[in-house]
């Protein structure tokens, strides 16, 4: 799918794992952020985490200081990225911290929304929800570009904390 493939790491160490490829062995130490440039997306940065069950590519997930994720829900709270792959359970994977990738969200969602959490785990939505506040994101296209049920977003190292935002 457009959007996930194709990141070329610029950091001065050997990256073991494509940013797109979910493994079975732990290639990195949890946590670890690697910088990478795509040619027609731009700068990205991806943290090295361990999958949950049912993730899916796109996926919004929260992850914790041990380097484990859940998909995102309503209420959550931690900080946010996007699934780069399929990172189910027991394995290894990247997720957008910083800069522009695909995210699943919601029907309806509108280019340029502000971004809250879903009851759907792994969505997100550009309708307001009380506490659900994706701070550190922006919607950057209306639904279905350039995939199917997501949509652009612009990270900025994002967070959660359910903490009314008006």
């Amino acid at each position: 799918m457009a959007g996930f493939s194709d990141w070329h790491p610029i950091d001065s160490f050997v990256c073991p794992q494509a940013i797109d490829v979910t493994s079975t062995t732990k290639e990195l130490p949890l946590g670890t952020v690697v910088r990478a440039n795509h040619d027609d997306y731009g700068y990205g940065e991806f943290i090295y985490l361990q999958g949950v069950a049912s993730t899916a590519q796109g996926d919004c997930v929260t992850f914790d200081e041990a380097g484990l994720t859940a998909r995102s829900v309503a209420d959550a709270k931690g900080r946010v990225g996007v699934a780069m792959s399929a990172n189910v359970a027991n394995q290894y994977g990247f997720y957008c911290i910083y800069g522009q990738v695909p995210c699943e969200v919601k029907a309806s969602f509108a280019d340029n929304g502000v971004l809250y959490l879903t009851s759907t785990a792994g969505h997100l939505d550009d309708a307001d929800a009380a506490g659900d506040l994706v701070a550190g994101a922006i919607g950057r296209a209306a639904i279905d570009t350039p995939n199917t049920g997501q949509a652009w977003v612009e990270l900025n190292h994002p967070f959660v904390n359910d903490s009314a935002d008006d």
